[in-house]
């Protein structure tokens, strides 16, 4: 049987060095001019395929993968997220970055205690935070139609909280997978993913709401 604490020390180790990759990797990119140009010219949509491929075999085949090939592909996601949040960089003034950064961290922090000592059962409520995640990608699809402001405002904001919600949501399902995985460092990146998936979607409705475009 895993120890809590040691599980998530790991969880949470996995996801600092899938984060650091990402806005690593976006930043190099962005202060590289040819490179960030064939990033958006030529490869803009290999990288978006890439990228669901990997997160949907990571997620599906996790608890049969060996501890080393969930590694290397949560880094490759990672990775290859960072290659097209490169786009950031160059939008947003690099202050505002660090400043939404800093917002998503302690939200996150506060929602992640808030999963992990609450003892409401959060599990069950999984069911409609998709239904409505499910209904905002519909609303966005139909709005790129529309085009109206107010509505992508309203679309972001109720995605925002949708995954602040995910943030405590996830963590008590990663606490119930400690009897369900057995092999330690899978489990730990299973809950790595679905975290950094949170973290970045946070940061990234932040960033909309409260970020400094570049002049």
């Amino acid at each position: 049987m895993l120890e809590s604490n040691k599980l998530f020390s790991k969880v949470f180790l996995w996801m600092f060095i899938g984060l650091a990759i990402t806005f690593g990797i976006g930043y190099y990119v962005s202060i590289n001019a040819n490179m960030l140009y064939n990033v958006f010219s030529e490869y803009y949509i290999f990288l978006v395929i890439a990228e669901l491929v990997v997160v949907i075999w990571l997620s599906a085949r996790i608890r049969k993968m060996k501890p080393m090939t969930a590694k290397i592909l949560f880094c490759l996601y990672s990775l290859i997220t960072g290659l097209t949040f490169s786009s950031i960089f160059v939008v947003y003034e690099i202050t505002s970055i660090v400043y939404v950064f800093g917002i998503t961290s302690l939200i996150f922090l506060i929602f992640a205690l808030i999963g992990y000592f609450t003892k409401i059962d959060l599990t069950k409520i999984g069911v409609y935070l998709f239904m409505i995640l499910f209904g905002v990608i519909i609303c966005s699809i139909i709005n790129m139609f529309v085009g109206s402001e107010t509505f992508d405002l309203g679309i972001t904001i109720v995605c925002l909280i949708v995954f602040i919600v995910y943030v405590a949501y996830d963590i008590q399902v990663i606490k119930r997978n400690l009897y369900l995985i057995e092999e330690e460092d899978n489990l730990a990146i299973y809950g790595a993913l679905q975290l950094y998936l949170d973290f970045i979607n946070i940061f990234l409705r932040l960033l909309q709401l409260f970020g400094r475009n570049n002049d």
